[in-house]
C-alpha cells in the first residue's frame, strides 16, 4: 500500500475528485469535511471519512493521529476546503467576509501545524494548497476572497522557502473556473446569475478531474522535485 494521504474538502468538488484519484493510485486517504454522509458515499475503499470543521485544530488533530495509527504516517496533505462568498464589497455582511477568512485561512494552517513539524523531522512529506487564479490578480466582487487566495499563495511559497532545506514540499495549485458547487455559497443571486451567463462564453468550468490530475502529477513527482506552482484553467477562459 502506498503513504497516507489526507484531504480537507473532501465532500464534494475538487475535494472528491482528489480522494478518488488518490485512492485509485493505491494511497490510503483521510477525508475531513463537514458532511461526512457524502464523503461515505464515495465509497473508497481504504479510507477514513470524519466530519471536522476545519478551523478546529483539536478535531483535525484527532482524525490525523486516528489515521495515522490506521495507515501509517501522513505523506501528503492536500488543502482543499475553501467557501467563496461573491458580492459587492459595500454591501457584503462582514459574517461573509470572516468566513472566507476562516475556512479560506485558517483551514490550511490547522492540518499543516498538525503534520509539518514531523514531516520536517523525517525530511519527508508534501503539503499541496488548493488556491485559484483569484491569489494571482484581482476580480470584481472578489476582493476579500482575493485576499484570502492571496494569503494562501503567500503562505505557500514562505513555507516551502523555509522547510526546503529538510525536503518536504509545499505546492500551490491554483485553477480556473471549475465546475463545482463552490459558486452554490454565494448568497447574491445576480452575481451568480451574471457568473453562470460568463461561464457560457468558455463553455463551461473545468472538470474537477483535471485538478485532481495536476495534484498527482505534482505529488508523484520524486521528492527531490519540486512543482512549486501549477496554473491551470479553460483555454477560453482570458482573465
Amino acid at each position: 500500500m502506498e503513504k497516507l494521504v489526507v484531504i480537507t474538502g473532501a465532500s464534494s468538488g475538487i475535494g472528491a475528485a482528489i480522494a478518488k484519484l488518490m485512492v485509485e493510485k493505491g494511497h490510503p486517504v483521510l477525508l475531513l469535511s463537514r458532511r461526512v454522509d457524502e464523503m461515505e458515499k464515495l465509497g473508497l475503499k481504504n479510507s477514513l471519512c470524519k466530519s471536522v470543521d476545519v478551523c478546529d485544530l483539536g478535531a483535525v488533530k484527532t482524525a490525523i493521529e486516528e489515521a495515522e495509527k490506521a495507515y501509517g504516517k501522513v505523506d501528503l496533505l492536500v488543502n482543499s476546503a475553501g467557501v467563496m462568498l461573491l458580492d459587492n464589497p459595500y454591501e457584503q455582511d462582514f459574517a461573509e467576509w470572516e468566513q472566507m477568512i476562516d475556512v479560506n485561512i485558517k483551514g490550511i494552517l490547522t492540518g499543516t501545524n498538525i503534520v509539518l513539524k514531523d514531516m520536517v523531522k523525517r525530511n519527508e512529506g508534501t503539503i499541496i494548497n488548493i488556491s485559484s487564479i483569484a491569489g494571482r490578480k484581482t476580480f470584481d466582487t472578489h476582493s476579500v476572497y482575493c485576499g484570502t487566495k492571496f494569503a494562501v499563495h503567500a503562505i505557500t511559497e514562505s513555507m516551502r522557502k523555509e522547510v526546503s532545506a529538510s525536503n518536504v514540499r509545499f505546492i500551490v495549485i491554483s485553477p480556473g473556473v471549475v465546475e463545482t458547487p463552490l459558486l452554490s455559497h454565494t448568497s447574491n443571486d445576480n452575481i451568480k446569475s451574471n457568473y453562470n451567463e460568463w461561464k457560457k462564453t468558455i463553455e463551461g468550468g473545468l472538470d474537477a478531474s483535471k485538478i485532481a490530475e495536476c495534484v498527482s502529477f505534482a505529488y508523484h513527482q520524486p521528492q527531490g522535485v519540486c512543482i512549486r506552482e501549477i496554473v491551470i484553467a479553460k483555454t477560453k477562459q482570458a482573465d
